[in-house]
């Protein structure tokens, strides 16, 4: 009898182990399970602790609410200039509303994905091969645009799109890589013939500047040789205007001392020995000048030989 108890109670165990394993849901953080009831839609269980009716209800659809992060294949677009390029792409989108995501389309991944590359052929067609890798963000905005519409129904949110790689045919490859070298080479020939162009100028210009300075030195050279000139000829002028007139105030002042001498005592009759003297240097002069010589009558009156005197001092004078 104890056996059969201990064996019941451990059926119900496993029993209760099986129906709390598959109806009592933990769902996690940003997860969103989507439960079916006799095989129709029932509820959407968001994060937390839940429990189903056993034998009744089951989760049938598991779907993240975060972000999801797509690769979209690389595939063969034709661009307007029918020049095949290989594209590829990455696809941003979110799980907005988790039944139309489980009952409104098969896979959202895949549709998603279908949807881009057929949006990305469409716009490809319509530009030409150089302005493919101009209009990228264009490409991205018209396949978020055509891909978000497309997903409304599914319960997906597309938040952005961006293209990765644009590969042209290798033949295209060398045909861009010798343009562009072709376009180098001619950008740096033009900069060498701008730069030795404007070499030139700045040479122009510095032999211009230069004889424009040597002559200004020669200008200024000559007008300081001038202005030299011109003082020294002012400070010889002046030197000599100077000299005058110390010369006459030296004379006035000679003459000054010899009148006030001649009005002292004794004055006259220096004067008169003087003119004596002046008087006998003269006619000896005048001897050796002249073969014809008057003398006066009584040369032993001083008076006379002193008027004598100043008549020759005169005679020599004038």
């Amino acid at each position: 009898m104890s056996s059969a108890i201990l064996v019941v109670i451990v059926g119900l165990a496993i029993f209760a182990l099986f129906l709390f394993i598959n109806y009592v849901r933990i769902v996690p953080q940003n997860e969103a399970y989507v439960v079916e009831r006799l095989g129709k839609y029932s509820e959407t269980l968001l994060s937390g602790f839940h429990i189903l009716i056993p034998f009744i209800d089951r989760v049938s659809y598991r779907h993240t609410l975060k972000e999801q992060v797509i690769d979209v294949p690389p595939q063969i677009c034709i661009t307007r200039d029918n020049i095949s390029v290989e594209v590829d792409g990455v696809l941003y989108m979110t799980v907005m509303d988790p039944k139309n995501a489980s009952y409104g389309v098969n896979n959202y991944h895949n549709a998603a994905i279908q949807m881009s590359q057929t949006t990305m052929r469409s716009v490809i067609g319509k530009l030409e091969l150089d302005r493919t890798f101009e209009e990228r963000e264009t490409m991205n905005t018209e396949i978020i645009n055509a891909v978000d519409k497309a997903s409304a129904p599914w319960g997906v949110k597309v938040n952005r799109y961006e293209v990765k790689n644009i590969t042209p045919p290798q033949s295209i490859k060398d045909a861009m890589e010798k343009q562009m070298r072709a376009e180098r080479e001619k950008r740096a020939i033009i900069a060498e013939s701008e730069g030795d162009k404007m070499a030139k100028i700045n040479r122009a210009e510095g032999d211009k500047q230069a004889k424009i300075n040597i002559a200004e030195g020669e200008r200024q050279q000559l007008i300081n040789i001038s202005e030299g000139e011109k003082q020294r000829r002012v400070n010889e002028a002046e030197g000599r205007a100077q000299e005058i007139l110390l010369v006459a105030q030296a004379t006035s002042e000679a003459l000054k001392q010899v009148g006030q001498a001649i009005l002292g005592a004794g004055g006259q009759d220096a004067v008169a020995l003087r003119i004596a003297e002046a008087y006998i240097a003269e006619f000896g002069k005048l001897a050796k000048s002249s073969n014809t010589l008057v003398i006066p009558s009584n040369v032993v009156d001083l008076a006379s030989f002193v008027a004598v005197g100043k008549e020759v001092l005169k005679s020599n004078k004038g």
